[in-house]
C-alpha cells in the first residue's frame, strides 16, 4: 500500500522557488538597476566644463555638448575629440582626486 502523499508538498515547493527569485532579485538585479540609474543621472548631467573618464581610458575636459555628443578637449596638446555620451565612465571631482 502507498502511503498519500502530504497535503502540503506542492506549496513547500512553490515557496522555496518564491524564495530563490526574492533573493535573486535584492542580491544580484537591484543592485544592477540601482547602478544603471547612477551612470544614466551622471550622464545627464554632465556640462561643459567637467573633467571626465571614459570608458576607453581617455582624460579630458568638456568643450561642448550637443544632443548627445560631447566634444572633449585632450591634453597635452588640446586636441578635441568627439564622443557619445554614454562613453564617459566617471566624472573627475574638481581637487583632482580620483572616485572609486
Amino acid at each position: 500500500m502507498q502511503a498519500a502523499p502530504a497535503a502540503g508538498g506542492g506549496s513547500l515547493g512553490l515557496l522555496m522557488i518564491v524564495a530563490v527569485f526574492a533573493i535573486f532579485y535584492f542580491l544580484l538585479i537591484m543592485p544592477v538597476q540601482r547602478r544603471q540609474k547612477r551612470i544614466q543621472q551622471m550622464h545627464r548631467s554632465l556640462k561643459a566644463g567637467d573633467r571626465v573618464v571614459t570608458s576607453g581610458g581617455i582624460r579630458g575636459t568638456i568643450v561642448s555638448i550637443k544632443d548627445d555628443i560631447l566634444q572633449l578637449r585632450v591634453p597635452p596638446d588640446s586636441i578635441k575629440i568627439e564622443l557619445v555620451r554614454s562613453a564617459v565612465a566617471q566624472v573627475v571631482p574638481e581637487d583632482g582626486a580620483n572616485k572609486s
